[in-house]
């Protein structure tokens, strides 16, 4: 009975502060930032892709001045031909979450936890991709040249010294990268933190891939 009476507790206590976790997540992106901001009629297009969990910025590899084959480049994919692609996805996270995890049936209960608990071992995930198609889990964004700059500055600054490792497939590579990950600063917190610096209209705190892009 007092085992029991524990596992009850404990299991509420989860759920309590799964439900709160849950209602912050909201409240932070329901609070916007750059009220004021619109998308300029011409500019430069990114996209945001969205799997259901994770988010990726995705990037023209040449514009506004902004070259991104200088500091992705081939000699760091499998298949450096991919190279060729004219657009980077590219997402934040923490390294035992992501270059353990290439599919979600590889995703270990561990590898949660070590992740939620809060990790300074993180990567960025960087793929070689054409450009992309507009759908229900990909959202296109046109910034002016300067946000596009802002935006790429964000990213630049998350890349740490190091060597990179070849990723799931021929097209994508995990780069070292600055800063801590936890419940807090999620891959989708990045995301719109990116975002919101580069002067684009998004929550305060965006934790899940689904509140990135509300204000879009």
């Amino acid at each position: 009975m007092r085992q029991a009476r524990r596992l009850s507790f404990v299991l509420l206590s989860l759920a309590a502060a799964a439900a709160v976790y849950l209602s912050a997540g909201l409240i932070g992106a329901a609070w916007v930032t750059n009220r004021d901001w619109r998308p300029p009629a011409e500019g430069v297009t990114i996209w945001i892709e969205d799997n259901g969990i994770h988010t990726d910025l995705v990037m023209p590899k040449q514009a506004a001045g902004v070259d991104w084959r200088r500091v992705f480049g081939g000699g760091a994919l499998r298949e450096p031909a991919y190279a060729g692609f004219a657009h980077v996805a590219v997402g934040w996270g923490e390294r035992g979450f992501f270059v353990n995890t290439p599919t979600w049936w590889d995703l270990r209960p561990g590898t949660v936890i070590a992740a939620a608990v809060g990790s300074e071992d993180t990567v960025l995930h960087v793929e070689h991709v054409p450009r992309p198609v507009e759908g229900e889990r990909v959202r296109a964004v046109v910034l002016t040249p300067a946000e596009y700059r802002r935006l790429a500055r964000v990213v630049r600054g998350s890349l740490a010294a190091g060597e990179p490792v070849r990723g799931y497939a021929g097209y994508d590579a995990f780069y070292p990268a600055h800063g801590r990950y936890d419940l807090l600063n999620t891959c989708n917190a990045w995301t719109g933190r990116a975002l919101r610096r580069a002067g684009v209209r998004v929550g305060r705190w965006t934790p899940f891939s689904a509140t990135v892009s509300w204000w879009l």
